[in-house]
């Protein structure tokens, strides 16, 4: 014991000798315990995309007159039959009603278009989730408009490819066509998406393939139909050519693509609506007075809107004063492009259909009870 006290004393006495020491015990160690390091040391964590935790599922997107936009499950609104009441899709104040509905994904792109030719993207689940009868966020909190500037055309976008395009209606009639890869980019205060005369809005906006044909539909039931080649494409900032030549006071209300073996579907604002083979539409040249789509009258009013569907489609229709009815579109007789059509939607006294939306037969499944 003594000769151990005495040897440890002499270590702590002499700095080269308890040096030397220390060395000899992590060498040992080192060899007894050695192996490659199993942890990384970096500077900074690896940033994780907010995407990346979001779940991809399928939503009901609505957005008001005075900009109140949210989104809702799809199973949100029940299915019924035809010529029902709806239910209520939000609360709305005095002077404000629902604008804009549509199905997207939480990971599809938003393109938000303005009356005054812009566009600003958000993502599908940057869009605050809210409950049915709630009204919404104000989209001047989620994108930068300008005063007197309001969305006008809002459109779901999964892809930005190169070989597809946009077109781009306007309400007197002007038509242009842009590649969809220019708008994969927009910053927070958007970008220029169409230049308009001082008398015109944009009004709707189509992605289109090679072989589509575009539908424009006014406000007074005349309707053209003319192939997308038809209009050249162009760059943002361009004005765009003439789709239809309209009668005076009468507008655009709607464009659609017209894909064979679909119909096309009418729904006036007084709740009146019907299908129509798109055959019935023939293909003419852009800049024409076009072919009559509907027999309005008092009772039916002016068209409200049109989408082109299918069989297997559903149809949701929202009015001003925020109700929505859900309807599969063969409870909606083919008729023909002079007929008036049957009520699809009853109507409280003072109240207009003002939005309409295709629902897909894999959505249309999933909003089944």
């Amino acid at each position: 014991m003594r000769a151990l006290i005495k040897r440890l004393l002499e270590i702590l006495g002499d700095e080269s000798l308890l040096l030397g020491v220390i060395k000899d015990e992590m060498i040992a160690i080192r060899d007894k315990f050695g192996d490659a390091r199993r942890t990384e040391i970096t500077e900074e964590a690896p940033d994780i995309e907010m995407e990346d935790l979001i779940a991809r599922e399928d939503v009901v997107v609505t957005m008001s007159h005075q900009g109140y936009i949210k989104r809702l499950p799809v199973n949100t609104y029940r299915s019924q039959r035809r010529g029902g009441r709806g239910v209520t899709g939000m609360a709305t104040r005095e002077e404000d009603f629902v604008e804009h509905l549509f199905v997207t994904n939480t990971h599809d792109t938003i393109l938000f278009f303005t009356n005054r030719g812009k566009v600003y993207s958000l993502k599908g689940y940057e869009i605050p989730e809210a409950q049915r009868q709630a009204r919404g966020t104000a989209i001047v909190n989620l994108i930068d408009v300008e005063p007197g500037e309001a969305v006008t055309a809002l459109m779901p976008v999964v892809k930005f490819a190169d070989d597809v395009y946009v077109v781009m209606a306007t309400r007197q009639g002007t038509a242009k066509k842009t590649e969809l890869t220019a708008f994969a980019a927009i910053r927070r205060t958007g970008i220029i998406g169409i230049s308009l005369a001082p008398d015109d809005e944009l009004i709707a906006v189509k992605m289109v393939g090679e072989d589509d044909e575009i539908l424009l539909v006014t406000r007074n039931g005349m309707s053209i139909r003319f192939g997308q080649d038809d209009v050249r494409a162009m760059g943002r900032t361009a004005a765009g050519v003439r789709g239809i030549e309209l009668d005076p006071g009468d507008i655009v209300v709607g464009m659609d693509i017209a894909r064979d073996n679909a119909d096309v579907l009418v729904i006036t604002n007084n709740g009146f609506g019907k299908r129509t083979s798109v055959s019935e539409y023939r293909p003419q040249r852009r800049g024409g007075k076009g072919l009559k789509a509907c027999k309005l009258t008092d009772k039916t009013g002016h068209i409200a809107g049109v989408k082109l569907v299918r069989e297997e489609n559903q149809l949701m229709l929202m009015t001003m004063a925020g109700y929505v009815i859900r309807f599969q579109i063969s409870d909606v007789p083919r008729m023909g492009r002079y007929a008036q059509g049957v009520k699809a939607m009853a109507l409280e006294e003072g109240d207009q259909v003002i939005s309409i939306a295709r629902v897909s037969s894999k959505i249309a499944e999933d909003l089944e009870d």
